[in-house]
């Protein structure tokens, strides 16, 4: 998994009015959870650009003036209208305690049912998974190279080593959709 440093400064004013002053100074709200007390920082718009942005997922070596710790970004709330990011929580990780987070899936290979005229479609972006962090892996690899013409991968066929996949069972991953072209195909030299 990859690692991204970001720097943050401690707030020591909550309110409303302070918040709100942050924002106007492109800084953004952070809360990182799982330390004794929660620790309420801002770090810059312009920092957190390749953090949020990214359908990667990082985890997070914050230095909040001075202070080191590892954290994976848990929530991000964004403004409705502009769309500008209002709120981060970051949860602190450890080496031995598990955390659940989404991974992205990566499909791998040719599948059968494309070269057939098949149209293959990823219906699950993210997996969510329960893991010790330094076990994730940067995606979950999918093979579909035996993947026929309307046939599914569901969640409960995906496996990754030492990881615990929380998703519905029976939830389609992957699948290669008949067109119309290959229906057509099928029912003449079917």
């Amino acid at each position: 998994m990859k690692s991204f440093e970001l720097k943050g400064t401690v707030r020591t004013d909550l309110g409303k009015k302070a918040t709100k002053a942050d924002r106007v100074a492109e800084n953004v709200p952070c809360v990182l959870y799982g330390v004794a007390a929660n620790v309420h920082f801002t770090a810059t718009k312009s920092d957190l650009r390749k953090l949020i942005y990214t359908p990667e997922v990082f985890v997070v070596n914050l230095d909040i003036d001075g202070a080191q710790s590892k954290a994976i970004m848990k929530a991000l709330q964004f403004h409705p209208v502009t769309d500008n990011v209002l709120h981060i929580d970051f949860l602190q990780v450890t080496e031995t305690k598990p955390v659940i987070m989404e991974l992205p899936v990566k499909l791998e290979g040719l599948a059968e049912g494309v070269k057939a005229g098949g149209k293959l479609a990823l219906e699950v972006r993210k997996l969510k998974v329960k893991g010790l962090y330094p076990q994730f892996p940067e995606n979950i690899v999918i093979d579909v190279t035996s993947l026929g013409l309307g046939k599914s991968i569901q969640v409960g066929k995906v496996s990754v080593e030492n990881l615990e996949i929380l998703n519905n069972k029976n939830a389609v991953v992957a699948q290669v959709k008949l067109t119309r072209a290959a229906e057509i195909l099928n029912c003449w030299f079917g």
